[in-house]
Protein backbone atom coordinates (compact mmCIF):
# COMPACT_ATOMS: atom_id res chain seq x y z
CA UNK A 1 0.00 0.00 0.00
CA UNK A 2 1.58 3.16 -1.39
CA UNK A 3 1.43 6.08 2.08
CA UNK A 4 -1.04 8.68 1.69
CA UNK A 5 -0.03 11.94 -0.59
CA UNK A 6 -0.98 14.12 3.03
CA UNK A 7 1.12 11.70 5.39
CA UNK A 8 3.91 13.13 7.02
CA UNK A 9 3.46 16.73 6.81
CA UNK A 10 4.54 17.90 10.18
CA UNK A 11 1.95 19.44 12.73
CA UNK A 12 -0.19 21.06 9.73
CA UNK A 13 -0.67 18.01 7.62
CA UNK A 14 -0.64 15.22 10.66
CA UNK A 15 -4.20 13.70 11.11
CA UNK A 16 -5.85 14.00 14.27
CA UNK A 17 -8.20 10.81 13.92
CA UNK A 18 -8.84 8.42 11.70
CA UNK A 19 -11.98 9.89 10.27
CA UNK A 20 -9.71 13.27 9.67
CA UNK A 21 -7.27 10.82 7.76
CA UNK A 22 -10.55 9.71 5.81
CA UNK A 23 -11.78 13.04 4.69
CA UNK A 24 -8.50 13.78 3.39
CA UNK A 25 -8.14 10.50 1.72
CA UNK A 26 -11.43 11.04 0.13
CA UNK A 27 -10.58 14.80 -0.85
CA UNK A 28 -7.43 13.67 -2.29
CA UNK A 29 -9.26 11.03 -4.58
CA UNK A 30 -11.84 13.22 -5.90
CA UNK A 31 -14.64 13.24 -3.57
CA UNK A 32 -17.11 16.52 -4.19
CA UNK A 33 -17.04 18.65 -0.73
CA UNK A 34 -20.76 18.00 -0.68
CA UNK A 35 -20.02 14.28 -0.02
CA UNK A 36 -17.07 15.08 2.22
CA UNK A 37 -19.97 17.27 4.45
CA UNK A 38 -22.61 14.32 4.22
CA UNK A 39 -19.98 11.65 5.22
CA UNK A 40 -18.38 13.87 8.16
CA UNK A 41 -22.18 15.16 9.21
CA UNK A 42 -20.80 18.79 8.88
CA UNK A 43 -23.09 21.75 7.68
CA UNK A 44 -20.25 23.78 6.73
CA UNK A 45 -17.83 23.81 4.21
CA UNK A 46 -15.43 25.63 6.55
CA UNK A 47 -15.74 22.95 9.26
CA UNK A 48 -14.68 20.15 6.64
CA UNK A 49 -12.09 22.69 5.23
CA UNK A 50 -10.46 22.28 8.64
CA UNK A 51 -9.60 18.54 8.01
CA UNK A 52 -8.96 18.32 4.09
CA UNK A 53 -5.11 18.59 4.23
CA UNK A 54 -3.39 17.80 1.00
CA UNK A 55 -0.07 17.62 0.39
CA UNK A 56 2.10 19.75 -1.45
CA UNK A 57 2.66 16.44 -3.95
CA UNK A 58 -1.05 15.87 -4.51
CA UNK A 59 -1.75 20.15 -5.24
CA UNK A 60 1.13 19.79 -7.50
CA UNK A 61 -0.27 17.12 -9.37
CA UNK A 62 -3.85 18.22 -9.49
CA UNK A 63 -2.03 21.49 -10.87
CA UNK A 64 -0.32 19.57 -13.63
CA UNK A 65 -3.64 18.45 -14.93
CA UNK A 66 -4.27 22.02 -16.31
CA UNK A 67 -0.73 21.87 -18.51
CA UNK A 68 0.30 18.42 -18.85
CA UNK A 69 4.36 18.37 -19.19
CA UNK A 70 4.95 21.85 -18.15
CA UNK A 71 7.64 21.75 -15.70
CA UNK A 72 6.94 25.28 -13.61
CA UNK A 73 4.07 24.10 -11.00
Amino acid sequence: MSTPPYAGRGPVGTCTSTANCGLTELGVRGAFLLMLMAKSRHKRPENVRRYFKPSHEAISELTSLLAPGDARH
